[in-house]
């Protein structure tokens, strides 16, 4: 078998919508996105654990609406007229909890894009009673928004995201790999991230190809 040579290369995202794998843990997500026009009142929240995609998700939307996006915790500083002037997506809300200038530019913001006739896409860590806001006009604004929720992953969807973190990685593991490694993790989506992240850095460090062996060994010498 020729070698695989690792090298230090950065890691992209592929964040099409040909890349984003749909399985009974993101559908409803899915399809509310790609029907973004039709949207009750104009506005959706994507909850769901860290790596489930919420962030692949709103690419596809803004290519799919022509909208923009913004980090919550930017909007203090943020030019809101300008935002809602188009479809706008708001990432990771759950952090805004206490930060109250963030979340009074939230509330304009939000009021002013769909005043404008604009959609409004929300994204947070859980559903938005959990995300700690202190503004009650926000809070009941966010609460009140349609959401859809990314479950944690089967084991299809989970083997195709261990090939697409490979994948942004630029490494290519051998074909029986990938199935060991579906009955070796938890089944969530922070367990295969972690694993992608330690197989890269250890393959890295002692140039070796990423195997079943090789996994198998990382994996016993984590426990």
């Amino acid at each position: 078998m020729a070698e695989q040579l690792s090298f230090d290369l950065p890691v992209r995202p592929a964040l099409g919508r040909d890349d984003f794998f749909v399985s009974e843990a993101n559908a409803m997500a899915v399809a509310l996105v790609e029907n973004w026009p039709n949207w009750s009142s104009g506005k959706l929240v994507i909850s769901g654990p860290a790596g489930s995609g919420k962030t692949h998700l709103v690419h596809v939307w803004m290519g799919l609406s022509g909208g923009q996006v913004v980090e919550a915790l930017d909007l203090p500083d943020a030019d809101i007229p300008q935002l809602a002037s188009k479809p706008v997506a708001v990432e990771n809300v759950h952090l805004i909890g206490d930060h109250p200038s963030a979340q009074d530019a939230l509330f304009h913001l939000h009021n002013l894009v769909l005043a404008e006739g604009n959609t409004l896409l929300l994204t947070g860590i859980e559903a938005p009673k959990h995300w700690g806001l202190s503004l009650p006009d926000l809070a009941s604004r966010m609460q009140g928004t349609m959401n859809a929720t990314l479950s944690d992953p089967d084991d299809m969807l989970l083997s195709v995201l261990l090939a697409k973190l490979f994948y942004d990685r630029q490494l290519v593991p051998t074909p029986d790999t990938i199935p060991f490694l579906v009955k070796q993790i938890d089944r969530n989506y922070a367990a295969a991230r972690d694993l992608v992240e330690d197989l890269d850095r250890a393959s890295l460090s002692e140039k070796k190809p990423i195997t079943r062996p090789f996994a198998s060994r990382h994996l016993r010498n984590k426990v």
